[in-house]
């Protein structure tokens, strides 16, 4: 599918979704970004919805300006997934224990690690910049400093929502290991705080909507948000790349005999901003819920805890400013799928999947999804399918 273009007020809105299907508050927080005075450019991706401010499943290019509620609370959320050595030929039959052990691992939900996690004592970890990259934290907004001890003993956890920890086999049997996670906490109150101080400065008071209220270039309030911005985005990595370390330990030890080896890790934000060039222009180029699919890009798209998942490479469409999608997207609200759905259909719809089947993970069931496989299928002119992934343990918050 290539994109279908519905007339925006200062930019054209370009669709790799059908404007049909798109929730009516989707389609109208897509208009309203449209209306912002620094804007360049915008994409909308197949697994679009209705978000805070800004769509989940946009990216958003804007000139001297940049949104912070079009990135996301959750602040560098993203994905990383590795192949190893194992096939499906050395699993167990009971893939309980499995699941147990990566819980006990790995704290999932509000749970957090008792001690810091020492990053020398783990496994092919990329400790390059760690202890810069602490030392920055003096220099974040004075509104989270108290919170440094707790943002160090969630670092490498897994959070709730639609934060997951998967184990999963592909076509040819073999097995990968992937997560979905972001900055945590800290992320969360860094990303609260800015956008209530970008919505008091002046130039944002005529806005349509106070939530896309924007920091401009030259300022004190950019200069802030950019630095925090930037060390919360490097968080999430870390703390993606801390878990998938326990992770690989978890499997090392479970399965000792076979000497698993692992591939490079695949890691890619869908909630963050990148200074890119475009058309002769430098923009600052705000991907929520997308992932960047310049031409070799690997990527990866999930779908719900009971479908699968996707393993791209991007075939670097400028169009999209070299984006797709970051998932299957919701098709219907947390609470509207409590209503809709009881555990019982979600024994079923994750039949064969070792997972939690109780009703406080109900509303991630993957009735309240849209099809993976169409959403796919709907940017095939921004990513190549290099896997497909089948989850056989998902551990959720």
């Amino acid at each position: 599918m290539s994109y279908v273009e519905v007339p925006g007020a200062n930019v054209p809105i370009r669709m790799w979704a059908d404007p049909s299907t798109v929730e009516g508050g989707a389609m109208q927080q897509l208009r309203n970004v449209a209306t912002l005075p620094w804007i360049k450019g915008l994409a909308v991706m197949p697994d679009v919805h209705y978000g805070k401010g800004a769509t989940v499943g946009s990216v958003i290019a804007m000139r001297g300006a940049v949104c912070p509620a079009a990135v996301g609370v959750d602040i560098g959320c993203g994905m990383s997934a590795v192949r190893t050595s194992l096939t499906a030929n050395d699993l167990p039959g009971d893939l309980s224990r499995l699941r147990s052990k990566i819980e006990q691992a790995i704290p999932v939900g509000r749970g957090m690690h008792r001690d810091e996690v020492d990053p020398k004592r783990l496994y092919q970890f990329p400790a390059a910049g760690w202890d810069d990259f602490w030392s920055r934290f003096d220099g974040i907004a004075d509104s989270v400093k108290f919170r440094q001890e707790r943002a160090t003993k969630q670092m490498g956890t897994l959070g709730s929502g639609n934060h997951f920890i998967e184990f999963c086999l592909d076509e040819t049997g073999s097995v990968w290991l992937m997560l979905h996670s972001g900055s945590r906490n800290i992320g969360k109150e860094l990303a609260e705080y800015h956008i209530g101080e970008a919505q008091k400065l002046p130039h944002n008071q005529g806005l349509i909507d106070r939530d896309l209220a924007v920091f401009v270039s030259d300022t004190p309030q950019m200069a802030a948000y950019r630095n925090d911005l930037f060390w919360a985005q490097e968080y999430a990595k870390y703390n993606r790349a801390v878990m998938m370390a326990l992770f690989q330990e978890v499997i090392r030890r479970e399965f000792r005999k076979a000497k698993v080896t692992f591939d490079p890790v695949i890691s890619c934000h869908h909630n963050y901003v990148a200074e890119e060039r475009y058309e002769g222009m430098d923009l600052l180029v705000t991907r929520k819920g997308a992932i960047r699919a310049g031409s070799g890009d690997f990527g990866i798209i999930p779908g719900s805890m009971g479908t699968g998942s996707y393993i791209v490479k991007g075939l670097g469409n400028e169009a999209s400013f070299n984006s797709a999608s970051h998932g299957a997207g919701r098709k219907m609200s947390r609470s509207a799928a409590k209503r809709r759905f009881s555990t019982r259909d979600l024994e079923e719809q994750t039949r064969g999947v070792e997972c939690r089947k109780d009703s406080g993970v109900v509303d991630e069931i993957p009735g309240a999804y849209k099809p993976i496989e169409k959403v796919i299928d709907q940017q095939r002119d921004l990513v190549e399918v290099v896997a497909k992934l089948k989850q056989v343990i998902c551990v959720k918050g």
